[in-house]
């Protein structure tokens, strides 16, 4: 089967699900309300960034671009749609890319347009606090926020892919995030900032003091799920469906 056809069937699984609309919504909803309540917070604080302020949001809406990533790629494993996935297409390095397209290029509009929103909600709450940012700063932030959503997801589909199991995705990334980030890194000091997602996040920053700068940051959470994707790739080619 030629690259377009694969792409459109794969497209199409991704349009006819409701919980992945569901998935969708809640990034957008979650990453637009939560920086507007953080709009109208306290803006006396010393270390105040306006620009994290603004998207601020994008930390609980990353869960739902996790929980996106894993979905598109478990529903392969209900019911072993996956036999008919590859009875389809036998190449699967083939199908496992169109896979991830269809992965990516939602995550990254719906990120995208959440990043947006979340900003101009923001900023109508946080007022003359917000007057400091330039657009390229808005811009980076906005365009970054949505990249971040996008390797996010494309992390957790590769883990989804390697474990055969959304639920085992979910169960191990999101506490490592939610616990690893917020409680061990107070411990472990300036070695969390290459973990995924304290890496990516940097692009939020209207200035950040530590090690990686916003696009290396980046860089870094691509690698996170480079590796996740190439080890998903290896176990689908080493184990028959």
């Amino acid at each position: 089967m030629h690259v377009a056809p694969v792409l459109r069937s794969e497209a199409l699984k991704v349009l006819t699900l409701r919980s992945l609309y569901g998935t969708l919504l809640a990034v957008f909803a979650c990453t637009t309300a939560f920086s507007a309540l953080a709009g109208v917070s306290d803006t006396s604080d010393p270390d105040f960034d306006p620009l994290f302020m603004a998207l601020s949001g994008a930390v609980p809406g990353q869960i739902a671009a996790i929980a996106f990533g894993a979905t598109v790629v478990s529903c392969e494993y209900q019911g072993n749609g996956i036999r008919l996935s590859l009875a389809a297409v036998p190449r699967r390095g083939r199908w496992f890319a169109a896979k991830l397209v269809a992965v990516a290029v939602p995550a990254l509009v719906v990120g995208l347009l959440a990043a947006f929103a979340a900003l101009v909600a923001a900023r109508a709450g946080l007022g003359p606090a917000a007057d400091g940012l330039t657009t390229g700063e808005q811009t980076r932030g906005v365009l970054g926020c949505g990249i971040y959503f996008m390797l996010m997801a494309l992390l957790a589909a590769g883990l989804t892919v390697l474990f055969r199991s959304g639920v085992a995705t979910l169960s191990t990334l999101i506490p490592f995030i939610l616990v690893v980030s917020f409680v061990v890194g107070d411990v472990a000091g300036g070695a969390t900032d290459f973990l995924p997602d304290k890496a990516g996040q940097v692009v939020l920053y209207q200035t950040h003091d530590g090690t990686l700068g916003p696009w290396a940051g980046l860089a870094v959470t691509a690698l996170w799920a480079a590796a996740a994707l190439l080890a998903g790739a290896w176990r689908l080619r080493g184990r028959d469906a």
